[in-house]
């Protein structure tokens, strides 16, 4: 599998960081180094209000744990939300749980499977399906009066797919290999085509890219699917950084991004650690 990217660390694996929407901060997915790259992006993990795991492999949980002690204040306070599927919260058949009762003491807990919806104040989240190696691994989008994120976590392209994530103004998904490359459970550019054409996002982004992704020109595949949808898409970069204020308000070029060619995912900003 693209495991190699995690293994390697040719990319940063600690998930995606969104600040700010509707005054909460959530981090998505905290693989290895999480933590560490939150310090070293200037980010507070004491800061989070949420922390959400889609499933039960390793380069979407390991920091979960240590990021949950940040937010709890060393585990002294009450404080947070976990929201992950059931494989990470309880565990299933072989999957999970991911994280321990202990650190679960302290924080709300909130399990989702696909369709299902709950509220961070004035977020609605909602799960959305995957096909995965976890059969409990969701998807997340994030509804406020303003703005739409959807994420689509790991998961093969299937047909009903882009009806989970539709409405979405920032669509943030999982894209393994270029071109028409296939791996069981994840998309490849071409497939994040067909999502996006579906979809019609405002900005598309290209996150968790494996190894011969990354090798193979990840900012030229996201010119390629841009140019045939006619949609805005950007692949993700270490300490990648979006400010998404005025997203619903115009047409925003890349600079209004805040992407000059370095690090570019936070209304609130979205960041990629």
């Amino acid at each position: 599998m693209d495991d190699f990217a995690t293994i390697t660390q040719k990319r940063m694996t600690g998930g995606l960081r969104i600040d700010n929407l509707e005054g909460k901060n959530i981090h998505i997915d905290p693989g290895p180094g999480a933590l560490i790259r939150s310090y070293q992006f200037g980010l507070n993990p004491r800061r989070l209000d949420a922390i959400i795991v889609s499933h039960s492999h390793t380069d979407h949980y390991t920091d979960a744990e240590v990021l949950i002690e940040a937010m709890t204040r060393g585990m002294t306070r009450s404080k947070g939300t976990v929201i992950g599927s059931l494989s990470v919260i309880k565990g299933y058949k072989d999957w999970g749980p991911c994280i321990s009762k202990y650190h679960l003491s302290k924080t709300e807990n909130i399990i989702l499977e696909d369709g299902e919806t709950t509220k961070l104040d004035n977020i609605k989240i909602t799960a959305t399906k995957t096909i995965h190696g976890d059969p409990t691994c969701i998807g997340f989008k994030f509804q406020t009066p303003r703005i739409t994120i959807s994420y689509t976590s790991d998961t093969a392209y299937f047909n009903e797919l882009g009806s989970y994530h539709r409405g979405a103004d920032v669509l943030i998904a999982s894209v393994i290999r270029p071109d028409n490359e296939h791996i069981r459970g994840h998309m490849c550019s071409d497939d994040f085509k067909l999502l996006i054409e579906n979809v019609k996002p405002k900005l598309a982004i290209m996150t968790h890219l494996g190894m011969k992704m990354i090798f193979n020109d990840p900012d030229g595949e996201a010119l390629r699917v841009q140019e045939d949808t006619d949609t805005r898409v950007i692949a993700a970069r270490d300490g990648m950084c979006i400010d998404l204020e005025q997203l619903t308000d115009h047409q925003l070029t890349l600079d209004d991004y805040g992407y000059r060619g370095a690090p570019v995912a936070q209304s609130g900003r979205a960041r990629d650690s």
